[in-house]
């Protein structure tokens, strides 16, 4: 039954059908404490309603204030876990304190391995490897790097070899409370590098809270279980970055060796192909980039989730099998396997220069300089693709900014003076051309020495003009000179005949340049020449 209490509320008494006896007995004990104190009850029920009804306004604020304070724990929960939500990380390169200078691929390799194995989780922004090797050698201020970069947290490490034993020493910086997060010191063996690494990278995830879900196969992928392969695999890394011919033949070398232990290593194959795609290794295209479209395709057979290998290959169908939609897929496959792999946006701003999707290339080098703002190569992607686009000044804006971070690029002292060239700023465009001829035995050498004599040619010096283009026809005799590099100084002597004819020996060897034929301003008083458009035609670019 139900009782009604003062203020018209009722309760229920009844017993449920249901009740056994030991609810009835502990109920009968209720109501006799209950009726014991059921006055003090009922008047402090009245009370209760009487005082809810007589002060709502101090109701009101006591509940606001509940509401502020459960507000505030909640911020101040939620600023605890930002605390530890590190979204972005740099991996300085690690310091190499051994006597013996040839293990410095020790110390940039593991560096280099963390970055490539922490950049396969999606939900974690890594800063690449020509970023954080500009810091290589320099007194390092974590927070001070940290910001530079944009980036939560820094890894520091240093690395000993005493003979086959390694000291590997890290630290994990929260570079936005100046925070340690981790650090670890860890004694191995040589035969034991490749474990570490793993080890690290394992450490680095669990301290920084990352869920590595079944979508995140980058930490728990084993690209090869043969420690030497792998040293060597580091080995040709250390090589590749240097980007010169001499050094890349010393990458092909160990990559090659490094495949030879282990046939099945997927990233090896990856390296070969980036050592034969690039420009900087001076084979003729007929030489290296079917060796390269091999590499890369055997990596992918071996792996096809490798960003690496479809970027490659991309590369190598848009410089020389001019497969331009096949290239395309390839940009976008590696894109959206790692979209954080900065060389893909950088080589598919290249490719979209190619085809004058201008604004679509500006984005994609942004894209690229974002996640890689202390690239060099990155930065000068984007002078070539405002130089394309003939907007001059801004080419020449990043040219320096290139200069800037590298005063001795050399891709940078071929390019700037063309850009003042097209500005008509011919002294500063001479006098460039001049110190770019100092690099010899590199690919900009050449670029230089034609540069200049098309510099010469349409200033009206063409006894200078005609003496480089000799020098530069003596030289291709000795050695690989892409042959529309001596078909610029025809067109600036006005020689359209011979121009050409040059051209056409372009387009049989498959010269890396004749991508962007339709877009390089120096072959502007060649373009109303009916043989141009045929040229464009053949090479399958959008007319």
């Amino acid at each position: 039954m139900r009782r009604e209490l003062a203020g018209g509320v009722e309760i229920d008494t009844t017993v449920s059908p249901g009740a056994t006896d030991s609810t009835l007995s502990a109920r009968g004990n209720t109501e006799q404490v209950s009726g014991a104190t059921e006055s003090t009850q009922l008047s402090s029920a009245e009370y209760l309603i009487s005082g809810i009804k007589e002060h709502k306004l101090a109701a009101a604020i006591a509940l606001l204030v509940l509401v502020i304070a459960g507000v505030g724990l909640g911020m101040y929960l939620h600023a605890r876990n930002n605390e530890v939500a590190i979204e972005s990380i740099a991996v300085l390169p690690f310091q190499n304190r051994s006597t013996d200078g040839d293990t410095e691929y020790l110390s940039d390799g593991l560096a280099e391995s963390l970055i490539y194995r922490l950049s396969q989780l999606p939900n974690l922004k890594v800063s690449p490897t020509s970023s954080v090797f500009a810091y290589k050698n320099k007194e390092i201020d974590p927070v001070k790097v940290g910001n530079q970069l944009g980036v939560n947290a820094v890894l520091l490490g240093r690395i000993v070899q005493r003979g086959d034993s390694l000291t590997i020493s890290a630290e994990l910086v929260d570079v936005r409370y100046n925070k340690l997060l981790w650090g670890e010191q860890y004694e191995r063996k040589m035969s034991e590098l490749l474990q570490t690494q793993r080890e690290i990278a394992r450490e680095i995830v669990d301290k920084l809270r990352l869920k590595v879900s079944g979508q995140e196969q980058g930490l728990a992928k084993h690209y090869t279980e043969s420690n030497e392969a792998y040293q060597l695999y580091l080995k040709g890394r250390f090589q590749w970055h240097k980007r010169t011919n001499e050094a890349l033949k010393k990458s092909i070398d160990y990559f090659n060796q490094a495949i030879e232990r282990d046939p099945s290593f997927a990233l090896a194959y990856a390296g070969l192909a980036d050592c034969y795609v690039v420009p900087a290794y001076m084979l003729p295209p007929g030489e290296k980039i079917p060796k390269a479209k091999m590499a890369a395709m055997k990596a992918l057979e071996l792996d096809d989730t490798l960003a690496e290998a479809h970027t490659s290959l991309a590369r190598a169908m848009t410089t020389y099998d001019w497969d331009w939609r096949g290239a395309e897929r390839e940009f976008q496959r590696a894109i959206e396997l790692n979209p954080n792999y900065a060389i893909a946006h950088q080589w598919y701003c290249g490719y979209l220069e190619a085809m004058g999707r201008t604004p679509e290339a500006i984005a994609e080098g942004k894209r690229a300089l974002e996640l890689d703002p202390l690239s060099p190569i990155i930065t000068f992607e984007m002078g070539l693709g405002f130089f394309y686009a003939r907007d001059y000044d801004k080419a020449i804006e990043y040219y320096q900014k290139t200069l800037e971070l590298d005063p001795d690029f050399p891709p940078a002292h071929g390019q700037l003076p063309a850009a003042y060239e097209q500005k008509r700023m011919y002294d500063q465009a001479i006098t460039g051309f001049q110190k770019g001829t100092n690099l010899k035995g590199s690919r900009e050498w050449y670029f230089s020495l034609s540069g200049l004599a098309h510099v010469y040619a349409v200033t009206g010096n063409k006894g200078e003009a005609q003496k480089l283009l000799s020098e530069m026809k003596d030289l291709s005799v000795r050695q690989y000179v892409p042959a529309d590099r001596i078909a610029l100084i025809y067109a600036g002597l006005g020689d359209k005949d011979e121009a050409f004819a040059w051209l056409e020996k372009a387009y049989d060897e498959r010269s890396f340049n004749m991508t962007w034929l339709k877009v390089e301003p120096r072959w502007d008083s060649l373009r109303s020449d009916p043989r141009f458009a045929d040229l464009v035609r053949r090479l399958g670019l959008p007319q």
